[in-house]
């Protein structure tokens, strides 16, 4: 299988740090720190109800909802959170009468790119980032028909918690996890609900094949202690000591720690790391708001919101709190084919429910 590379070397990092996403920056063709429909100094256009859909941190999302609001008066954005696969189910159910205007993260690009086809989410080429390359040097930072635009970096890896796990029994590699010493003592999420999942379920499938792949996850499953449907579920059973290790994205753990949690992250030798986007949800009932609230969140004030809550943010001109750079996590990126993705997403899904479920 040729693979088509999602992240490319250290080189590539500089470059997405310091050219592609320029368009986020303060500078010339940049996203005005008003965002929400004004031009030019005149009164802002009320927005109304907005409808956010979203698997990503619930307190992180009301927080930019409630954000955006002050900024435009009249406004109200209404955040609707589930796992991305049940937000994507209750979008399709919802096709000849569309509920939510953005849909926000999903574990990674992967889900977008197989919503494509689906009907439920169309395009919008923010001004302030109209001249984004789909790719550079091997980066996709953007669907080429500009119906996903990405927010963020996700590296996929291992949760642990801090006081029960030492530091020389740590897994490096996905087969650690393999490890009998670990039977009982990790979670994952269910990849029938949750995007972070089936970004695992794929990467490896891409990475061993349809035979090996699955005889991996049967070996895998037995050493589960759960397989809760929600993404962050895992990252909270460490945190409590229920578990060991949690398959998870690196923010969970570190969201966790800031709290005073006993976790920490652990970034695989080969493991995916993509960006998190935002797309436009085709007929919803606000599309003005969905734009402009997709504007916000790709603002320096948006982006600094992800960053105050330990994600990688795709705006050079933002500093987050995570102690990961794109340079640290770069050189541990899997080789993923985009193409096997789109051909496979749903397949994958339903063979995880007959095998698993």
């Amino acid at each position: 299988m040729q693979k088509r590379k999602w992240f490319h070397g250290l080189a590539t990092a500089a470059l997405l740090t310091s050219v592609v996403l320029s368009g986020c920056s303060s500078s010339e063709g940049s996203a005005p720190s008003n965002t929400g429909g004004s031009e030019g100094g005149d009164a802002k256009k009320e927005l109304g109800a907005i409808a956010f859909y979203s698997p990503e941190t619930p307190d992180m999302t009301k927080q930019m909802g409630q954000a955006f609001e002050k900024l435009n008066p009249g406004s109200s954005v209404n955040v609707q959170y589930a796992g991305t696969n049940v937000l994507v189910n209750r979008m399709i159910a919802e096709k000849d009468n569309p509920m939510a205007d953005i849909w926000y993260g999903g574990g990674g690009f992967l889900p977008f790119e197989s919503a494509k086809d689906k009907g439920i989410i169309t395009s919008y080429t923010p001004e302030a980032i109209k001249d984004w390359p789909e790719v550079q040097d091997g980066i996709k930072i953007r669907d080429k028909d500009w119906k996903w635009i990405g927010a963020e970096v996700f590296v996929l890896g291992f949760v642990y918690n801090t006081e029960l796990v030492k530091p020389e029994d740590l897994p490096k590699t996905w087969d650690d996890l393999l490890d009998p010493k670990w039977k009982g003592k990790i979670q994952m999420p269910n990849p029938a609900a949750s995007g972070t999942a089936t970004l695992l379920v794929l990467s490896q499938l891409m990475e061993k094949g349809d035979e090996e792949g699955w005889k991996y996850f049967e070996k895998l499953v037995d050493q589960m202690s759960a397989i809760p449907d929600s993404g962050s579920a895992p990252t909270k059973a460490v945190a409590k000591g229920e578990a060991l290790i949690g398959i998870g994205f690196d923010f969970m753990a570190y969201e966790n720690k800031a709290k005073g949690e006993k976790v920490d992250f652990i970034v695989p030798e080969k493991t995916p790391i993509i960006v998190n986007p935002v797309s436009l949800v085709e007929g919803g009932p606000n599309p003005e708001g969905g734009k402009a609230l997709i504007d916000y969140l790709l603002s320096k004030e948006g982006q600094q919101t992800l960053a105050d809550w330990y994600h990688i943010p795709i705006s050079k001109d933002v500093e987050s709190k995570t102690p990961l750079t794109l340079e640290k996590v770069i050189p541990h990126a899997q080789e993923l084919d985009v193409d096997w993705v789109v051909q496979n997403y749903d397949r994958v899904r339903n063979e995880w429910r007959q095998k698993f479920q």
